[in-house]
């Protein structure tokens, strides 16, 4: 009796891999053996970095913020911890894309921070 293979599903499979290895490099998108290494390195990082693309994000909303209230004369630390006493309920990435896009709301935030934090002072001083 003949010996059975798994050539079809076999196949399929590798022609599957070096499909995602087309674009590589030499050997790594024409060998099998070298394009299962890249593309599993390939899947490692697309994994890992769309975990960083969120901290990334943050990261360029933390920096807009702190550009703009610098601008209105106040530190980033202030300004959040003044967010944080009136109330207001908007996160960095909204905040961050008032700075950019409207200049006059994001003044009007700035301030009822500052009045926050002033309202916040006066209560410690009289405790």
């Amino acid at each position: 009796m003949p010996r059975a293979t798994n050539a079809p599903a076999a196949n399929k499979r590798r022609k599957k891999l070096l499909k995602h290895a087309k674009g590589y490099y030499a050997r790594k998108s024409k060998l099998y053996r070298y394009a299962k290494d890249a593309v599993e390195h390939a899947w490692q990082y697309a994994y890992r970095d769309r975990k960083k693309k969120k901290s990334t994000a943050r990261a360029l909303w933390i920096v807009r913020l702190n550009a703009a209230v610098r601008a209105q004369g106040m530190s980033y630390s202030r300004f959040i911890e003044g967010i944080h006493a009136a109330n207001i309920g908007l996160d960095r990435k909204v905040l961050a894309d008032l700075a950019v896009r409207d200049e006059v709301a994001f003044t009007a935030i700035v301030q009822q921070a500052q009045d926050a934090l002033k309202n916040k002072a006066a209560a410690a001083a009289k405790a």
